[in-house]
Order: C-alpha cells, then sequence, then structure tokens
C-alpha cells in the first residue's frame, strides 16, 4: 500500500543496449492515468547509453529507479528475477523496453482483481507495432478469461499486458528457459486461480527482427520443452495440447 492508501503497482523493466526504445517505454509508464506505481528498470550489460537515458527520467520522477543486474547472462529472466526481488508492490507487472502502454493500462486493469478471489492475474488485448513504433491495426485479441488447463493450449497472455496479484499468490520468479514468460503465468494459475482479459488493446508489442522469439524454428522446441521438462506432462497429452498451440501460433504470427 502506498501512504494514500492506495494499492502499488511495480513495474518491471529489464533493459540490454535499449537507447533507442527505452526513453518511449518509460513514458508510457509516466502518462498512466494510475499514479500509484514504481519503475523498475533493470539493466542488464547495456553498453550503450541505455543507463543514462534512465538515469535522466529517474530525476524527473522519484518513482523510476535504474537498478543493475551484477551478472548479466544475456537472458531476459534474469532482470526480471532482479526486479520481483525487489519490488514493493501489491501488483506486479511487466513491460520490455522497448514495447509500450497505453494511458489507461493500469487504470482499467486493477479493478478486474476485486471481482472475486479466484482472479489472481489480469492481461488484455495488444497491438503489433512495427520496428518505428508505427500502428496499423495488428490487434491480438484474447479470451476474457483463462486457467492452467486452457492455458496449456496455448499462451494467451501477452507478458507486455500482464499484471499479478501479490497479495493473493505471492511472489513468482521465471525460470531459466526459452518462453520463460509463458512458464511463468503457467506457473501463477497452476494452483487453481484464473487470469481475466479487459479485451481491450492496452499495449503496443514491438515487432523486431532482432528480438529473442524471432526465428520460429527455435520457439517450437521452446514450447514442447516446457510441456515435457517443466510442466512433466506425458507424450501424448504434449502432443495433442502442441496442435492446438500450432494453430493459434500460426494465426497470431499472420496479424
Amino acid at each position: 500500500m502506498t501512504k494514500h492508501g492506495r494499492h502499488l503497482v511495480s513495474v518491471i523493466m529489464p533493459m540490454h543496449n535499449s537507447e533507442k526504445f527505452v526513453g518511449k517505454a518509460i513514458e508510457s509508464v509516466m502518462c498512466q492515468t494510475y499514479p500509484y506505481w514504481e519503475l523498475l528498470v533493470v539493466d542488464d550489460g547495456s553498453t550503450d547509453r541505455s543507463c543514462d537515458i534512465v538515469r535522466a527520467y529517474a530525476r524527473q520522477d522519484s518513482r523510476i529507479q535504474l537498478l543493475i543486474n551484477d551478472n548479466p547472462i544475456g537472458m531476459p529472466f534474469a532482470p526480471r528475477n532482479y526486479g520481483i526481488e525487489r519490488a514493493k508492490g501489491d501488483f506486479i507487472a511487466f513491460l520490455d523496453s522497448d514495447d509500450m502502454w497505453l494511458r489507461e493500462k493500469l487504470s482499467q486493469q486493477l479493478p478486474y482483481f476485486s471481482r472475486d478471489n479466484r482472479t489472481a492475474v489480469v492481461f488484455s488485448d495488444y497491438e503489433k507495432i512495427d520496428e518505428n513504433g508505427r500502428r496499423s491495426a495488428r490487434v491480438v485479441s484474447t479470451p476474457r478469461k483463462t486457467s492452467y488447463q486452457q492455458l496449456l493450449y496455448g499462451n494467451v497472455i501477452g507478458n507486455l499486458t500482464g499484471i499479478f496479484d501479490v497479495r493473493k499468490v505471492g511472489k513468482y520468479y521465471f525460470k531459466n528457459i526459452h518462453h520463460e514468460d509463458y512458464a511463468f503465468w503457467l506457473s501463477v494459475l497452476k494452483s487453481g486461480y484464473i487470469a481475466r482479459s479487459t479485451q481491450t488493446v492496452l499495449a503496443l508489442y514491438r515487432v523486431r527482427k532482432a528480438s529473442v522469439s524471432s526465428s520460429k524454428l527455435r520457439i517450437v522446441s521452446w514450447q514442447w520443452r516446457v510441456y515435457r521438462d517443466i510442466e512433466h506432462i506425458s507424450i501424448f497429452r504434449s502432443m495433442y495440447y502442441y496442435m492446438f498451440y500450432a494453430v493459434r501460433g500460426l494465426r497470431k504470427s499472420l496479424i
């Protein structure tokens, strides 16, 4: 809780050589209509001007902090976990340093948590933008709600849109694997909680050729490992879920 009696949202932003985009990402948090947040920007070995840019914003707004991951390994799970450990909020949300939120994101999402005791995650639709930030109505739509069992058919929670209730589930951390965001949301929902979507566009996802998840062939093996090695699902059930995942993934890639 903040001193104003409102719930604090901790926003975790991993960063690596993002001088071209991080300013816009930070500004999208600063522009939120819900004012009770802290932004933890966790640098993971940047060699460009990224840290200087964040420090400039931190001087303008005391809610912004620059944290330095002392052991960068080039995987997003590490700076995210570094931020989660230091987060003080009742809620934790994620935003990569090249993506953006729309102004109403937090104010639209937070009321969903008080609707029932089972809602531990709230997410939303999001829109794809190109590397230069141009919008063209490429919207990834989401279902009204999802559970652990439903999420096994494929991830519908865009990490840049997800926010979870620490008061209900405690703190969860990302695993040292690829597709770590998918495994993360499965972990949060596995104990019986559900996730609800606002079904409104509240975030902008920047499609970059050099992004970690840009290789579709690698993603195939990542998904399979989540089923078999992380969730320990039988090979036949894994094949069953994978068929649905593949169809959903194809549809998403065509947007």
